[in-house]
């Protein structure tokens, strides 16, 4: 039987796991090729209607966003979402895949939580859970929300 973590080492040794994960997550995701993300995937498709409006309306996106960081420019060759402004064509395309990218991302960091049940007693767990869903859904709205914009910038649906 192990002895159980102090609350210290509970909180160290999870802020340690997600710094890891977030870092080995953002970095194979640099990694996917952008015809990758141009492929259509059932990933990108949602069976219910989504709209700008119900966006806004459910979850006043547009009031919280803002206060979001972008982490696209953490790794070598990333892109900063704010990097991409032109409202050419070929900048606004790059935008909607790197939607895709950051979206992947998010998706791929919060099951972490599941992992801290290896040295967390349950409520840790709990606790990382909360902390997951958090921190990475509001970004999943968001990548959704811009994708969205985009999508209606260029015309298509």
């Amino acid at each position: 039987m192990t002895t159980p973590l102090s609350p210290l080492m509970a909180l160290l040794t999870s802020i340690l796991g997600w710094l890891l994960w977030s870092g080995v997550v953002g970095a194979l995701a640099n990694r996917l090729p952008l015809p990758w993300l141009a492929r259509s995937r059932v990933l990108w498709q949602r069976p219910w209607p989504e709209s700008l409006q119900s966006y806004e309306r459910r979850w006043a996106i547009r009031r919280w966003k803002p206060w979001l960081p972008d982490a696209g420019n953490a790794l070598p060759n990333g892109v900063a979402k704010a990097s991409l402004v032109g409202r050419d064509r070929r900048n606004l395309e790059r935008l909607v895949l790197e939607t895709r990218r950051a979206e992947l991302v998010h998706l791929a960091l919060w099951p972490f939580w599941i992992a801290t049940a290896l040295w967390l007693p349950p409520l840790g767990v709990l606790i990382n859970l909360g902390f997951a869903t958090l921190f990475n859904l509001p970004c999943l709205w968001v990548q959704r929300y811009n994708r969205l914009r985009l999508q209606q910038l260029l015309g298509r649906p």
